[in-house]
């Protein structure tokens, strides 16, 4: 199949990626990363009318080494029917990473609305809310904050009050809470042997764990028992974007890590219980902060979207170049996202460098991934 796009090391298809994967050479894509469909009917796009089942992931285990590791994303409600799928088509489920985020917009229904438009009431617009979420042009209870960004620049949302007793008794109730992490399904296809032998053989074992430590603001470093100086924590299974590390260092408040001399495990000195630190080496950190220290943290920007990106998932470019960073391998590796949407992942993959090949179903969105892989 010809490539929608290919420039730089980095592919794109336009088209099924059942279709699409078959086509591919088997055992050559290092690891994969993606933000495939949750299954939630998202804004009634087609694209998100079920979670992939099985054959897709064994299309996509397919072209893997043995030992690639795969990170997708999925949704709160329907995480479980993605990793069962992913599971079933003999992958190895290995973790489940959470990416909290503060900037959500509530999908909910207000059960007051609904009364009174079950009714055929007609209620009175008491006044507007301007760029403020929570609130619909269409009085029927939705909310939409992408609806505003992108169809509703001026953001004039309507506020209507109750026109039925019922309807009043039941404003303020709605049917569902404001979503504020997405849990990413951490899976591998089985090795070839041991890790040290699929490393060897294919090139692929593991993840790059320092390269993907977590800096601290002081750039202080940590050692284990043997004195080994590592540049940051290790990385977490819980990534924030910013308004999250906000709203949890409130909650935390300030707090120190000490500086620890580790205890004596089997060679006795004057102290008999303990041993002197490696000189010039902080056990531990020694630092200060809020919690969302000992977390990455990333925050997409309006700018990263590109111009005409409607696409309503877009992922950070920075969280994405972390996940890229955290999976590859000594070479680099190559990068498969089989659901590209508007090209998050490729985008990532150019800017760290590494080869990257995606696939998407949808001709807009790759016209959109193209145009901002072109402006990089």
């Amino acid at each position: 199949m010809k490539p929608y796009y290919a420039k730089d090391n980095i592919t794109l298809y336009c088209g099924d990626n059942r279709e699409v994967l078959p086509t591919l050479s088997e055992a050559s894509v290092d690891f994969v990363c993606s933000d495939p469909p949750y299954g939630l009917g998202f804004m009634g796009h087609e694209w998100d009318h079920g979670v992939p089942g099985i054959p897709y992931w064994e299309a996509i285990q397919r072209v893997c080494k043995p030992g690639a590791l795969m990170l997708a994303f999925g949704g709160t409600r329907t995480y479980h029917r993605l990793t069962c799928a992913i599971e079933d088509a003999g992958w190895e489920i290995r973790d489940c990473l959470m990416w909290l985020y503060g900037t959500g917009f509530p999908k909910a229904a207000d059960i007051g609305k609904m009364i009174d438009k079950a009714k055929g009431a007609s209620r009175e617009v008491i006044g507007t809310k301007l760029g403020r979420p929570g609130y619909s042009l269409a009085d029927n209870g939705r909310t939409n904050e992408v609806y505003h960004d992108l169809h509703n620049p001026a953001g004039e949302c309507a506020i209507t009050a109750p026109a039925t007793e019922l309807a009043k008794r039941w404003t303020g109730w709605a049917n569902a809470l404001k979503p504020a992490w997405e849990p990413i399904v951490l899976a591998m296809k089985p090795l070839d042997g041991t890790l040290a032998h699929n490393a060897e053989t294919w090139g692929v074992a593991g993840m790059n764990i320092d390269r993907s430590r977590i800096q601290t603001a002081d750039n202080a470093n940590g050692a284990d028992r043997k004195g080994k100086v590592a540049a940051g924590r290790w990385p977490a299974n819980i990534f924030l974007d910013e308004e999250a590390a906000t709203q949890l260092d409130q909650q935390s408040g300030h707090t120190a890590s000490k500086v620890r001399i580790e205890k004596n495990f089997g060679r006795k000195d004057e102290s008999q219980y303990r041993i002197k630190p490696v000189p010039g080496v902080v056990k531990d950190f020694g630092d200060s902060g809020g919690a969302s220290r000992f977390f990455y943290t990333a925050k997409a920007s309006r700018s990263e979207r590109g111009e005409g990106n409607d696409h309503p998932t877009v992922k950070p470019l920075k969280l994405m170049q972390y996940l890229l960073t955290l999976l590859s391998t000594p070479t680099g590796g190559r990068v498969l996202d089989p659901f590209a949407g508007s090209g998050s992942t490729l985008l990532a993959a150019k800017l760290l460098g590494r080869p990257a090949m995606g696939i998407e179903l949808d001709e807009h969105s790759c016209e959109v991934a193209a145009a901002r892989l072109d402006s990089l």
